[in-house]
């Protein structure tokens, strides 16, 4: 018995780095799974990993940033299980340059897949959860997003990719406020692991050591993903987890801090003091992510 045993799962990405994890984990769990890669032949061989250890799994390469051919995942998923209980949103790509060198194809391709993709089946599915729910059936469903440090403290030579990151925290704030009442609950995490995007830019801080804990295998993260995705974790909506290795933390994002309040409009001349003020009272910002 695994703790999402009778639960479906898509999972987006999941031909490599964290997404193969969370599959073949979910698969562990007594998930079924759909592992979702543009890489057919790398859906396939997570799908055939998740068989070969006895679970159920259904590959797709069908492209999750347009809203006709991420319905065909689902479509694809109902077919074969019956229900969508989980979405993993973990597809992602890098196109890192400094600001001042982005082009407007390195910015919008950025956007399309981590935004757009994270949109298109999350939409999908919170209309399906959502009928469901105002029919009067029971919904116990689960959104999991995935940020990363870059969109919680910025990153140099990231601007389009943090900003994306950044975009998705905020809009799984959102989810959160707007889908609970139908039993939809939304999560999301920043992990620090292994992968295709992170093995050019931190290769040697990343690098599997010979001997001992692998701080940054992917599988690290995965067990908490695999508890969010499950019944267990119904009561927890709308937070930020940061993952890597064995740690696991939730992120406590922008808040207000010190004021000043002059009970009437501000003189441009007096503004300066008065931040003065506020930034000695204030938490230092965090050191931007990678540096």
């Amino acid at each position: 018995m695994g703790i999402c045993d009778g639960r479906t799962v898509i999972i987006t990405g999941a031909g490599g780095g964290l997404g193969r994890a969370y599959a073949l984990a979910f698969g562990a769990e007594g998930a079924n799974v759909v592992v979702n890669d543009i890489r057919r032949d790398a859906a396939e061989a997570v799908c055939a990993e998740i068989r070969a250890a006895g679970g159920s799994a259904l590959a797709s390469d069908d492209d999750i940033t347009q809203i006709a051919t991420a319905q065909r995942i689902v479509d694809a998923a109902v077919a074969a299980y019956g229900e969508v209980h989980v979405l993993i949103n973990n597809a992602g790509i890098c196109r890192d340059r400094m600001f001042v060198s982005l082009t407007e194809s390195d910015w919008d391709e950025v956007m399309r897949v981590h935004l757009r993709g994270h949109f298109c089946l999350a939409n999908l599915l919170a209309r399906r959860w959502r009928d469901a729910a105002k029919a009067g059936r029971t919904v116990d469903a689960r959104i999991i997003n995935t940020s990363s440090g870059a969109g919680l403290q910025g990153s140099v030579g990231q601007s389009n990719y943090a900003a994306a990151k950044a975009g998705i925290a905020a809009l799984t704030l959102v989810q959160a406020a707007e889908l609970g009442r139908y039993g939809i609950t939304a999560n999301a995490l920043a992990p620090a692991a292994r992968t295709g995007m992170t093995e050019d830019v931190f290769a040697d801080m990343m690098k599997a050591p010979e001997g001992g804990f692998d701080y940054y295998d992917p599988a690290n993260v995965a067990p908490l993903v695999v508890w969010l995705g499950s019944a267990e974790s119904a009561p927890v909506n709308g937070r930020m987890f940061e993952a890597a290795g064995g740690m696991v933390s939730v992120a406590d994002g922008w808040r207000t801090g010190p004021k000043a309040d002059k009970g009437g409009r501000w003189q441009p001349a007096e503004v300066g003091a008065a931040v003065a003020g506020l930034l000695a009272q204030a938490q230092p910002p965090q050191a931007v992510y990678g540096s």
